[in-house]
């Protein structure tokens, strides 16, 4: 299994309606989280998207530039029927092959911190709750600079 990638302006119609299905599926139906989901940053040249399905994308994140050169993965999702395959693990590899000269940041649901934890990723900071009330924490993988 090959995570497919794309830029924010390369993607297809057909792409990103896929995508935003999984997204709104996983986080606005099944967590019961209504919010923005479509945020303004999905187009964007400088986002990646990586997901695995195809026409039907079982398992989805993204990568966008934040300030200072850190990148940002958000929206990791897997359907419900794909849970328990390592997709996500796959695309979290795929996410952070060749990144390791960046700091990345990640606010992570608290229940999967051990998750993010297996790619180097440490909780910095107290436990916070989003607009539907559910805990995060920010969750950061940082290179080690030298003076």
């Amino acid at each position: 299994m090959t995570p497919e990638s794309r830029d924010g302006g390369e993607l297809t119609a057909t792409e990103l309606y896929a995508i935003l299905r999984l997204r709104v599926d996983v986080f606005v139906v099944e967590q019961k989280a209504a919010y923005p989901e479509i945020d303004g940053r999905d187009l964007l040249p400088e986002t990646r998207h990586l997901w695995v399905g195809g026409e039907q994308v079982e398992s989805y994140l993204r990568v966008l530039a934040d300030p200072g050169g850190v990148r940002r993965i958000g929206r990791v999702c897997t359907a419900e029927d794909a849970r328990g395959r390592g997709l996500a693990a796959e695309l979290m590899k795929a996410a952070l092959a060749g990144g390791d000269d960046v700091d990345w940041v990640l606010d992570a649901q608290t229940y999967v911190q051990g998750f993010y934890a297996k790619f180097g990723f440490v909780p910095e900071g107290e436990e916070f709750t989003d607009e539907d009330d559910i805990p995060h924490i920010t969750m950061w993988r940082r290179v080690a600079r030298t003076p």
